[in-house]
């Protein structure tokens, strides 16, 4: 009798969007699949979700480090977080963005990943199977653009934390592989909210509106595809910073 080999997915924002894709389409035979939310929706069979706040993350990776505990060092060939879920603040300028949105963006778009990824990492590097950590960044990451300044500077976060953690699991045997992935232009919620966004205060508006209207936007299955097929690549963490469209 053969016997599967396991594999571990973990992937936060996982109730709607790109994340809720993932999830979806990573519930295979031999995958355990967990699903970190604010809500939580019906899950089918075989996807665990825990609904969960993080803005105050400090719980959620406590949890999550007993869950991980409970597992043999041998139980799955692979391990991997994808750190997904994130903030939108309404696009302004920065001076009239409220302080509490401003804080919660970075606290889940950022200090989440930041926290989360350590726990994951502390548990895994005793594991037997290949451990692998991947930031969903954006090419918002790698430019500017006006009343979209949390946003940015939390995807820049994600692409240089990936950079130190590259360096930093390189010097471990059976270090973790660590990118930070760009997953192009996906219509999203936040989508919805850009081309929504009054022009006054959003001056690169009309071009998300033409995005829509051009059929330039991936739909999230299309988007959680093409990202789930580079997570697979055989060199995947050969370089800490991609972006689907390169591959």
């Amino acid at each position: 009798m053969t016997v599967r080999p396991q594999h571990l997915f973990i992937v936060t924002g996982a109730s709607r969007g790109l994340g809720r894709a993932m999830a979806l389409q990573l519930l295979q035979p031999g995958h355990t699949v967990l699903g970190l939310s604010r809500q939580a929706p019906a899950a089918p069979p075989g996807l665990e979700q825990w609904p969960c706040d993080l803005s105050h993350v400090e719980p959620v990776a406590a949890r999550l480090a007993q869950w991980l505990a409970g597992f043999a060092p041998s139980h799955f060939a692979t391990a991997t977080l994808i750190n997904n879920a994130a903030l939108v603040t309404e696009p302004r300028p920065l001076a009239d963005t409220d302080t509490a949105s401003l804080v919660a963006a970075v606290r889940v778009g950022l200090e989440a990943p930041l926290v989360l990824t350590a726990v994951f990492l502390r548990a895994v590097r005793s594991w037997s199977g290949q451990g692998r950590v991947l930031h969903i960044s954006s090419g918002l990451g790698r430019r500017g653009m006006a009343s979209a300044a949390a946003y940015c500077a939390v995807k820049a976060a994600l692409d240089n934390l990936a950079r130190a953690q590259a360096l930093e699991e390189a010097q471990r045997a059976n270090g973790a592989k660590v990118v930070s992935l760009a997953p192009g232009v996906i219509d999203t919620d936040m989508q919805v909210q850009l081309r929504g966004a009054a022009a006054a205060d959003f001056p690169d508006r009309d071009t998300f509106l033409q995005l829509k209207s051009g059929g330039r936007l991936d739909s999230p299955e299309a988007a959680s595809a093409k990202v789930l097929a580079y997570l697979a690549r055989p060199d995947f963490g050969d370089q800490p910073v991609g972006d689907v469209r390169d591959a």
